[in-house]
């Protein structure tokens, strides 16, 4: 056997070996690497050569998806992970509404509730311009699907299926969630990321609140045959709608409220099914 053939054989042992650590190695490890110049720079993200070093780096969720997709699986289980990416029919036909109008519905609630008890005057500043400013709706387009469809491949349809073989949805999700929360931490000192949104995220609130809507992806993802599709779009309008509705600054940590009750009471009914 050459050196290389052994070097396979023993990585692929150790992934199988180690299940739970060798996604979170490869997709962190991967990220950090690259994002470390960004992070020193004293230039946009958006500009060259940070643009490249921020984009081979966010390239790791979908790398290490694939990537211990072939060593664990081979090509089923790359195949697998594609066809659920593309396989719009796994989705049953009630949860392409809560796909598609759960966030728009959510925020509006909380920005009434906000407005009934005087948590924010103006929670909400409906950018009613977008749909007429093709480069901002294209540039808005792209930040919401194109980069979640990057993520989901690997982070949900690999790790959080390696995950809920041995933990339950909850314990899944929380695991899970705290790995994407660790991901994207660093993109608080990104110079000129949020520069053409409104969102610009405190870590005090927003690791929180990416933990608990990952617990709400994961009955989205479990509910819908584990469609990478249906997490996709979900994470896409949760990303959208945010901008469309350009939800206050003020109102963030009062969101991270509705998120935790949200995922509470998720967690709550998983554990009287399972009782």
């Amino acid at each position: 056997m050459s050196s290389s053939g052994g070097l396979s054989v023993s990585l692929r042992h150790w992934v199988l070996s180690h299940p739970l650590l060798a996604f979170p190695l490869l997709y962190l490890g991967w990220a950090y690497l690259f994002w470390i110049p960004v992070l020193f720079s004293d230039r946009s993200v958006w500009a060259y050569p940070n643009l490249l070093w921020f984009l081979i780096g966010g390239a790791s969720p979908l790398l290490a998806g694939l990537g211990l997709a072939a060593l664990s699986g081979g090509k089923a289980q790359v195949f697998d992970l594609l066809r659920r990416l593309i396989d719009w029919r796994r989705i049953p036909g009630q949860w392409w509404l809560v796909i598609l109008l759960f966030w728009l519905c959510f925020d509006l609630a909380m920005a009434g509730l906000a407005l009934w008890l005087g948590v924010a005057d103006s929670p909400l500043d409906v950018n009613t311009s977008l749909f007429f400013n093709p480069g901002m709706l294209l540039f808005l387009l792209l930040l919401s699907f194109v980069f979640p469809a990057v993520e989901e491949i690997g982070l949900r349809g690999y790790y959080l299926d390696t995950l809920q073989q041995h933990f339950g949805p909850a314990m899944s999700g929380l695991i899970n969630g705290a790995v994407w929360a660790m991901w994207h931490a660093p993109f608080v000192w990104f110079p000129g990321y949020y520069a053409n949104t409104t969102f610009n995220p405190e870590l005090y609130w927003w690791l929180p609140m990416i933990v608990c809507q990952t617990l709400l992806m994961v009955q989205v993802y479990n509910r819908t045959g584990r469609s990478i599709l249906a997490v996709l779009i979900f994470h896409g309008m949760m990303n959208f709608t945010g901008e469309w509705l350009r939800i206050s600054p003020d109102m963030y940590p009062f969101m991270l409220t509705g998120n935790f009750l949200a995922a509470v009471l998720l967690v709550l009914w998983w554990h009287r099914k399972e009782a």
